[in-house]
This record gives C-alpha cells, sequence and structure tokens, in this order.
C-alpha cells in the first residue's frame, strides 16, 4: 500500500472512540471519551499530570482495559478481540513509542537486532535483508550505519529514543501511539527529534496519537487537539484553533503557561 493510498480522503475513522471510560476505585482515570481518527491525521492530548491523557492512551493501545465505552479499529471492536489477535495487531497495524525508550527496546540486544525483531515478528526470516533495512532505518534516524552491532546501553537518551522509533515505524504501521515522545530530553535534541518525527510521519502516511505536556510538540506535530482535566475532555478542535483561541478557562490557563504541566 502506497503512502498516497493510506491517506486517500475518507468518511470511515480509523479509530472510532465512544464512551471511553476508565476509573481507579472512586478516583477517575479517564470519563466518557469520544472521538474519531481518520487515516493520515495526527491527535494530540494534553493535560497537567493528573489530567487522565497517559491512562486514555494505555486504554486505547489496550495497555490496559476500560470500565465502559468502545474502541474500533477499521470497524473492529478491539475490546471484543481475543489476546492473540490483539497481540497481533500491536505487532502489525499498531506500534507505541514510550517516554523512556528503554521501555520500548530490548537493552541487551544489538540497535540492528532491536530493528529485526520487529521485522521478524511480522514474518521476515531473510538474515541479509533484515540486516539491510535495519541498517536503512537507523540512517533513516539519523544513526551511524557502523553501530548496527552495538547495544543501546551505549546510546545517548536522544539516540535511543530514535533507535526506539526506528524499531517501531520498521514495519510502517498503521496508527502509532507516543507517549511523551521527546520528555527528558535536551531542548536542542528536542527540536532534531521533533523534525526526525514530522518526516517520518508526513513521509510514511501515519495516523498517530500522541501525549504531551509541551503544546510546542503539539503545535509542530499534531492536526487536532484534545485538552484533558481531571480525566474529561474539556475542549477539542483545530490544533491552531484551540491553541491560538481557546475557549475553556482551563485551556487559557494552558495556554498562558500558567499552570505547571
Amino acid at each position: 500500500m502506497t503512502v498516497m493510498e493510506r491517506v486517500v480522503a475518507t468518511d470511515q475513522p480509523l479509530l472510532k472512540v465512544e464512551g471511553l471510560t476508565k476509573r481507579y476505585g472512586a478516583r477517575i482515570g479517564c470519563a466518557d471519551v469520544s472521538f474519531d481518527l481518520f487515516p493520515g491525521e495526527v491527535l494530540g492530548i494534553v493535560g497537567e499530570s493528573g489530567s487522565g491523557k497517559s491512562t486514555l492512551l494505555s486504554c486505547l493501545a489496550g495497555q490496559q482495559r476500560p470500565d465502559l465505552g468502545r474502541v474500533a479499529y477499521e470497524g473492529r471492536d478491539v475490546l471484543a478481540m481475543g489476546e492473540t489477535e490483539r497481540r497481533r495487531l500491536s505487532r502489525t497495524d499498531w506500534a507505541y513509542v514510550h517516554q523512556n525508550p528503554r521501555d520500548g527496546l530490548r537493552m541487551g540486544v544489538s540497535a540492528g537486532g532491536n530493528v529485526g525483531e520487529r521485522l521478524m515478528a511480522v514474518g521476515a526470516r531473510h538474515y541479509g535483508q533484515i540486516r539491510g533495512k535495519a541498517a536503512d532505518w537507523l540512517g533513516r534516524v539519523e544513526i551511524a550505519v557502523d553501530r548496527i552491532d552495538d547495544r543501546p546501553s551505549a546510546f545517548s537518551g536522544g539516540m535511543q529514543q530514535r533507535l526506539q522509533i526506528a524499531r517501531n515505524l520498521v514495519t510502517q504501521p498503521r496508527l502509532v501511539f507516543m507517549d511523551e515522545p521527546t520528555g527528558g530530553l535536551d531542548v536542542s535534541v528536542q527540536a532534531r527529534l521533533l523534525d526526525l518525527l514530522r518526516g517520518l510521519v508526513r513521509d510514511l502516511g501515519l495516523s498517530v496519537i500522541i501525549v504531551t505536556h509541551d503544546l510546542a510538540v503539539v503545535r509542530l506535530l499534531a492536526h487536532r487537539l484534545m485538552v484533558m482535566k481531571s480525566g474529561y475532555v474539556v475542549e477539542q478542535g483545530l490544533t491552531d484553533q484551540v491553541l491560538d483561541d481557546p475557549q475553556h478557562a482551563y485551556t487559557q490557563l494552558l495556554v498562558s503557561s500558567v499552570l505547571q504541566v
């Protein structure tokens, strides 16, 4: 499937979420969240710590099971899938980029091996082709190819994050979940990583749901934006519209940097 075929205009959402709710006893993780995500679209989710954005992302990605609601991927009810089918989906159509790259990498395996494992998970078996594609992707994420046999523990934090991105995107998934992908990195490293991500999202025609506390990240990457507070979505719309003309008082505080997010 070409990039153009993946982002062709359609009135059918890639992901449809209805009334998603997760509670931890009396505490609300997220409540009554509904939205559609279309092919090639990037949705940003922002809010202060404890707003529910990470809980929502983990429920969407199948890492937690919500108490109520429905998540449909290409019309299929994800929550009704068996464990085997959900795992297959996470290896093929979906990918998850963690804030801490160590959570998304095999630290005892070489850089090339980390990328190659994802290829093998979707059926690749020819060693030479796997290594060649891994080398190509290391180059794409600006890691020197002569470091293909180095372990991630020998890399800087920024390089580890770029390696995690290569590992996740090498199979060209349709939907990518990103949890604070630039968190904890120096400003200059963040800028390079954001530029890399923007190019990959565009070139591969990816659909992305990105959670972040950094409004500059969503302004650069996201087409649409959802603002969460205390587990609820308080405002959503086109990213520039929400950030340039926020309607909800909480969003206004976020934009004016009054809240420490």
